[in-house]
């Protein structure tokens, strides 16, 4: 079984279901991103801040899966916003991938305080007019930062990656995004845990005989988002990738419409 690819809007595609590595230690991720690569998965996203660049290049190289066939994603810093500085700052991403391309580059944070994403972006814009990234988005961008790179410059974000699980369903976002064409993607999909306690979840989990994380990951692919689910356990990171063999009803989707309550793990955007 393989994800579903979802379009991009520049024509090229993106498998739904990625594995993610935030926090993977950067010994145990050519591991992981291995052990991924055997389950099924092919997609990869990593991040400069996430100090695993290097094992995600070592993992892939290793499993015997060409290049080509991974999707693989890596993001600037906020210390590297700013036209030369990310340029700089790609360049070092790729040698410590060790390949000549990215799939997809993402802008980390808007980091409005500094006022330098639309900088950032114009150097983004040459890097995939170059051919060192084959699309461009950005993560943890709030409408008003969207609305600033489509009005002041000639690309529109592929994608948008943003905290997003049944406690924070980012209704409003993924409307915005859907209306200009950028397709969301959620990362700490499963609220670092938090959701997984749900009555509502384990009702879902017992009537599909899955596990609360398998129905959680199911009702990302269900709203039509991408969803990085991470983990370093063989049999855990196969599991979560084990869902294409059932589908969220409306019923189940009305009933964990219920979670929503605005809750985030991590830190608001907006107050950068």
């Amino acid at each position: 079984m393989t994800s579903p690819l979802l379009p991009l809007n520049n024509g090229r595609e993106i498998p739904q279901l990625g594995f993610g590595v935030y926090k993977v230690p950067a010994d145990e991720t050519g591991k992981a991103v291995r052990s991924a690569l055997e389950a099924g998965y092919r997609h990869i996203d990593t991040a400069a801040l996430y100090g695993n660049e290097a094992g995600v290049g070592a993992g892939i190289r290793v499993s015997g899966v060409p290049r080509e066939d991974i999707f693989v994603t890596t993001k600037v810093w906020n210390d590297d916003h700013g036209y030369d500085r990310t340029l700089a700052a790609f360049d070092a991403s790729l040698d410590r991938l060790g390949f000549d391309y990215v799939d997809l580059y993402l802008i980390h944070w808007p980091v409005p305080s500094r006022d330098l994403y639309v900088d950032t972006w114009r150097a983004l814009e040459r890097i995939v007019a170059e051919g060192r990234a084959r699309s461009i988005g950005v993560s943890n961008f709030s409408p008003q930062h969207l609305d600033r790179l489509i009005e002041e410059t000639d690309t529109v974000p592929v994608l948008n990656q943003v905290e997003l699980h049944p406690l924070l369903a980012q209704t409003g976002l993924r409307k915005y995004g859907d209306a200009h064409g950028i397709l969301t993607e959620a990362w700490s999909p499963l609220a670092r845990g938090r959701v997984l306690d749900s009555d509502v979840i384990d009702r879902i989990a017992d009537k599909y005989d899955k596990s609360p994380a398998q129905v959680v990951i199911r009702w990302h692919l269900d709203l039509g988002t991408v969803v990085i689910p991470k983990s370093v356990t063989p049999s855990r990171i196969a599991e979560n990738f084990d869902v294409f063999d059932f589908a969220l009803d409306a019923e189940d989707l009305a009933a964990i419409a219920t979670l929503d309550r605005g809750e985030r793990t991590g830190r608001d955007p907006d107050l950068d």
